[in-house]
């Protein structure tokens, strides 16, 4: 019983601290809302958005497993496990750079300059980024994990104050992208400080096969995952233009940001907790009631009073969202309970399940917005949380239905 307290109080810290950091990086990100709904036009707001859209479907790849390997290596294996997993994060990340450079070259050539130029800038960032992760991995094995949370507040909030800095100033969509490349030192900085780390040039490497079987599944999960929350942006921007993607990337930026950044917070924290509990299925069950208790109460009075907030926040102009942004705070609950649901499928080695989950529901989710498109954003919002709703939970229930091994001895 003590062992179950320690954990969920341990759980429950974490996600706080991870929670707290979300946050901070939400709160400021409302503040960019607010700003560029003010001072940009729903056009330049569209075109950042359909390249933050692209941007963010290809650094999905950059979530590939890699660091959940350090995190779950045996101790005698670690330092060449951490010595394999640093090639192959410097070989993920200039590969990446290279491909979204280039994907940006084609759009500029292909007549869409504004856009093609803001997706090629991106690229930058992933030049700073496998100097800093086998230190967060390894900060994480050491459940470090509030120190991480901390780093990365800083680095997205402060990211999102210079956006709104710079919005106030500066009427162009670059005022969306430009602070992340600027803020991505800070991060690399940071991390590295936290859990020194260097890489012995002597030191054996792991076999890379468990890297490539456990990761490739991981990979693909985060990125039909990124098409999953970015796709219907895509699709909104190709067939409806700028100016409308522009006020739906508004819309769902007010609507869903609570639930994203509370997923983001959980599956960050689960992994290292569920890999140290005895009884997996019951720590399961446990995470998603303290989850949903801890959400519900958000999600309710978020949806009550976006009538009053969002005309207030982002101006008059916006108050015709409104109904928009209440249906789009629901999705937060079964976002919440397929999250833990997720992070216990990769504890026991089972990533291939969730792959095929959030395949289906990205599927899904792309051709309702392709058919709900057409009737407006209320139409799209409902769509989206309906989809959501029904094909998570019939999802997640066997799951979180299944006894665990306590449960089948006493039987």
């Amino acid at each position: 019983m003590s062992h179950v307290s320690s954990g969920t109080s341990s759980l429950l810290a974490n996600l706080l601290a991870f929670g707290a950091s979300e946050i901070s990086a939400k709160s400021t990100r409302l503040l960019v809302v607010v700003a560029i709904s003010r001072n940009l036009s729903a056009e330049s707001v569209g075109y950042a958005a359909a390249a933050l859209a692209i941007g963010e479907v290809l650094k999905s790849l950059t979530e590939n497993g890699i660091g959940q390997r350090i995190i779950a290596a045996h101790k005698d294996n670690l330092e060449a496990v951490c010595h394999s997993a640093h090639r192959l994060f410097w070989g993920y990340c200039v590969g990446l750079a290279l491909l979204q450079m280039a994907i940006g070259l084609g759009l500029y050539l292909s007549g869409q300059t504004t856009v093609g130029a803001l997706v090629g800038l991106m690229a930058i960032e992933y030049l700073f980024m496998p100097a800093g992760l086998v230190q967060v991995a390894l900060a994480m094995r050491e459940n470090r994990l509030k120190r991480v949370a901390m780093i990365s507040a800083t680095q997205v909030s402060g990211a999102n104050l210079i956006t709104v800095a710079l919005a106030f100033t500066w009427a162009s969509p670059m005022v969306l992208v430009l602070p992340r490349i600027l803020t991505a030192p800070v991060w690399l900085v940071a991390v590295r400080h936290l859990r020194p780390w260097q890489r012995i040039s002597t030191a054996p490497l792991a076999p890379r096969h468990p890297f490539l079987t456990y990761g490739l599944p991981v990979t693909g999960i985060e990125l039909v995952k990124a098409l999953r929350l970015h796709a219907d942006k895509i699709v909104v921007g190709a067939l409806l233009g700028p100016k409308v993607l522009g006020i739906y990337f508004l819309a769902f930026n007010a609507g869903l940001s609570l639930a994203t950044s509370f997923c983001a917070a959980l599956g960050i924290v689960l992994f290292p907790h569920l890999c140290q509990e005895t009884d997996q299925q019951a720590a399961l069950r446990r995470t998603v009631k303290l989850s949903l208790a801890c959400i519900l109460p958000f999600v309710l009075l978020q949806s009550l009073f976006a009538p009053i907030y969002v005309p207030l926040l982002l101006g008059a102009k916006w108050a015709h969202i409104a109904p928009t942004v209440a249906v789009l705070c629901f999705a937060a609950l079964p976002l919440t309970i397929w999250t833990a649901v997720a992070a216990s499928l990769r504890v026991n080695g089972r990533p291939k399940v969730e792959f095929i989950v959030t395949l289906i529901l990205t599927i899904a989710l792309v051709i309702s917005a392709v058919i709900a498109a057409p009737y407006g954003l209320g139409t799209m919002a409902t769509a989206y949380v309906f989809t959501t709703t029904i094909i998570l939970i019939a999802a997640a229930l066997p799951h979180l239905m299944k006894p665990s091994p306590q449960e089948l001895r006493k039987v």
